[in-house]
């Protein structure tokens, strides 16, 4: 049962709307295909009017001061944390992860509201010493315009603070594209924004599931100055190319094929709770899963012992259920891209030792599997895997694994375990990606860069760095 205050319908310039022609479309709950509920289907008549909307409102929303408007935030962040326990409960109904994992992630994601709140009055300026004594030089920063923000399903509720609360931040207006996979968080987020008393216009939401078409309007729309997308690297891509006909400004946050790499001088127990932490969260469906798990020779078959016992602890099942650890995957076709990468592995000479198949009771669920003698000719070691499939590698030096973890054409997140400083410095540096955890498995924060290098994305969200990502820098030359 939706809660009373989330309406089923659009958010456009303060307004609760239906599709111009009345069309909508079913969100079902993963676990049981159970009916959600129904939401309109937008098209490109209603993104335009968005875009309209944000336009209009933009006027007066970037001359507010940031005191205003981080006030607003703030009264943002506080109901959402009010609403916790009502936004975790929808967030699983829809997406399917743990109650207690869903709650993790509206914490985390009210979290993006509150630093931005904070930062929208840190947008500082410079004055910089001009070289000739007739003149002065001043830089401002200045909220960029309008930005699209299009969100995936794996976290609905984050992923959509961590672009809209920094944009509103630094004066942008917001028009918002969830996935149609999970199109009620972010509903509920305008509800609250509402209450809030943000602004008619400033944040406007699109249910869709016309994707690529409403995409393509905000991607060329002239009026619209930055896009922001969570995504595919496929779909990313095209949204790259689709918004070079303006020269807009873009942040991409795309696939991962991320290395976990267990050295023989590291903790592995503490290997093990980070492998779990990375790989199985949200059945392991994140962009920052662990997806090649290379372990060194020496301490190859403790790590994979202890690592299968671990996953043995697992309980499947709804996710409103006590004690599940492990939801379903989003639909059928994710499981199918599991079970074909799964094919590919066995075939070129895998081994499974625990799980390996689709589960026999659950729908969309993917047993938790320990996969070993991984190589990299498989597709397993190319592509996401985006299920709860934990691949183990063999490799004998530094140096050949650092080659290993570098060998795609992916650069989000890495992790490896290590208790010899000097190594901790080599291999940090060696990666090529844009986030690496040591001796961690856990690396998300609102106070740290989040972004890829490589295929991986362009730009950095959270930090002091996020919201720079939705300003421009203004140069004044002064003659005096």
């Amino acid at each position: 049962m939706l809660l009373e205050w989330i309406k089923q319908k659009s958010y456009i310039n303060g307004q609760w709307l239906d599709a111009a022609d009345r069309s909508v479309f079913s969100v079902h709950n993963p676990f049981n295909q159970e009916l959600i509920g129904n939401v309109p289907n937008l098209g490109a008549v209603e993104t335009l009017q968005a875009v309209d909307a944000a336009h209009v409102a933009f006027e007066d929303w970037s001359k507010q001061t940031a005191s205003y408007r981080s006030n607003l935030l703030r009264k943002w962040y506080d109901l959402q944390i009010t609403h916790a326990d009502e936004l975790a409960h929808l967030l699983t109904l829809e997406q399917g992860k743990p109650l207690k994992e869903a709650k993790g992630e509206i914490l985390y994601g009210a979290s993006f509201v509150e630093w931005f709140a904070e930062e929208a009055k840190r947008t500082y300026g410079d004055v910089i010493p001009s070289p000739s004594a007739d003149k002065r030089i001043i830089t401002l920063k200045q909220p960029i315009g309008i930005v699209a923000a299009i969100t995936p399903w794996n976290f609905p509720n984050a992923m959509i603070t961590r672009k809209v609360a920094p944009a509103l931040a630094a004066g942008c207006t917001v028009v918002l594209k969830p996935s149609e996979e999970t199109p009620l968080s972010a509903l509920a987020l305008a509800a609250l924004a509402e209450q809030a008393g943000i602004p008619a216009g400033v944040f406007n939401v699109i249910t869709t599931n016309q994707a690529s078409l409403v995409g393509r309007v905000l991607s060329s729309h002239p009026l619209v100055k930055k896009l922001s997308f969570t995504g595919s690297t496929a779909v990313g891509k095209l949204l790259l190319q689709q918004c070079a006909s303006t020269v807009k400004k873009v942040s991409l946050e795309l696939g991962g094929n991320a290395p976990f790499i267990v050295f023989d001088d590291a903790d592995i127990d503490l290997a093990v709770e980070g492998a779990i932490a990375s790989k199985y969260r949200n059945a392991g469906q994140t962009c920052v899963c662990a997806n090649r798990i290379f372990v060194q020779a020496k301490v190859h078959d403790a790590f994979v012992e202890r690592l299968s016992d671990a996953m043995k602890q697992q309980k499947l099942g709804n996710g409103l259920e006590e004690g599940v650890t492990i939801g379903p995957l989003i639909n059928e076709k994710a499981m199918q891209k599991v079970e074909r990468l799964m094919a590919d592995a066995l075939d070129k000479g895998a081994r499974v030792l625990i799980g390996g198949k689709r589960h026999e009771q659950f729908n969309n669920f993917y047993e938790p599997t320990v996969l070993t003698h991984a190589t990299p000719k498989m597709s397993i070691s190319e592509e996401e895997i985006f299920g709860p499939v934990a691949a183990i590698y063999t490799f004998q030096t530094e140096q050949e694994v650092t080659a290993l973890a570098n060998t795609t054409p992916y650069g989000l997140a890495a992790y490896f375990y290590s208790r010899d400083i000097s190594r901790v410095w080599r291999v940090a540096e060696a990666l090529e990606y844009g986030i690496i955890g040591i001796n961690t498995g856990l690396i998300s924060t609102p106070v740290a860069p989040f972004g890829g290098m490589k295929e991986s994305g362009i730009g950095r969200e959270g930090s002091k760095y996020g919201i720079e990502e939705y300003l421009e820098i203004k140069y004044l030359c002064l003659g005096i």
